[in-house]
């Protein structure tokens, strides 16, 4: 269970807490994420206590692991929203999907498959931690070809790119949005994603902060995170969306 904890007083000052997130893997059985219905409700528990109002996950889509389908994320979604409506959680649920760039995500873009997407036809995307994808430039392009907007998921994480991070202004400048993990400003992916990360924030390339939760620890890291200097930094800077959905 989620570790029970007491309200701290905002260090946010003038800045408008989050209230949506929009990268987590809690709907049950169908990831790595949780595997219960019971672990969810932990979870969106623990996001209620912390003022959130909406949450949107997006459950792996990944041909060699995860072959999940619109129908499978939208059907588990309305069970889980089933019950927590039961359960007077008040928190909205939606869902979306992170896609993995192989060539299977190429090829529904290259004939416009439908597609999981969030908010405004925002699309989230990842590669490979280690390799440099193939498919990169292709991929961008489709998907801004077809009215997608691209977001990145956890740049800060991708190893290939640590000493390179003139790619991801590259990226940047194309149209390609970059979501953080909010863990990586506390280190809990390591002192390069946390550096990536903060860069970015200094830069102000940052576009969405999600909390990729997971599981009870990513929760417990995610809160902490939120009293961090360039946490409270980044939403300083009015650039994060991730109320506006």
């Amino acid at each position: 269970m989620i570790s029970l904890f007491r309200s701290k007083k905002s260090t946010y000052g003038t800045v408008s807490p989050l209230t949506v997130d929009m990268h987590s893997h809690l709907l049950p059985g169908i990831d790595d994420g949780v595997q219960t219905f019971e672990q969810s409700i932990d979870i969106l528990r623990g996001f209620e206590k912390l003022g959130y109002k909406k949450l949107i996950i997006t459950p792996h889509i990944m041909s060699d692991f995860y072959r999940n389908t619109p129908e499978i994320i939208l059907n588990k979604l309305d069970q889980l929203s089933d019950i927590i409506r039961q359960l007077s959680i008040d928190i909205s649920l939606e869902a979306a999907a992170e896609y993995y760039l192989d060539e299977f995500f190429v090829r529904k873009l290259e004939t416009k498959a439908p597609l999981l997407t969030f908010g405004n036809r925002y699309l989230l995307f990842e590669t490979s931690f280690i390799n440099y994808s193939p498919y990169m430039e292709h991929a961008i392009f489709l998907m801004l070809s077809n009215g997608y907007k691209p977001v990145l998921a956890h740049p800060e994480r991708y190893g290939y790119l640590y000493g390179h991070f003139h790619k991801l202004e590259d990226w940047h400048s194309k149209g390609v949005l970059m979501q953080i993990n909010s863990g990586a400003l506390t280190g809990y992916y390591g002192p390069h994603a946390k550096a990536i990360a903060e860069q970015l924030i200094e830069k102000q390339m940052v576009s969405f902060i999600g909390s990729d939760c997971h599981h009870n620890r990513h929760f417990n890291t995610h809160r902490k995170a939120q009293e961090t200097e360039n946490y409270v930094k980044a939403l300083s800077m009015n650039v994060i969306l991730n109320n506006t959905l």
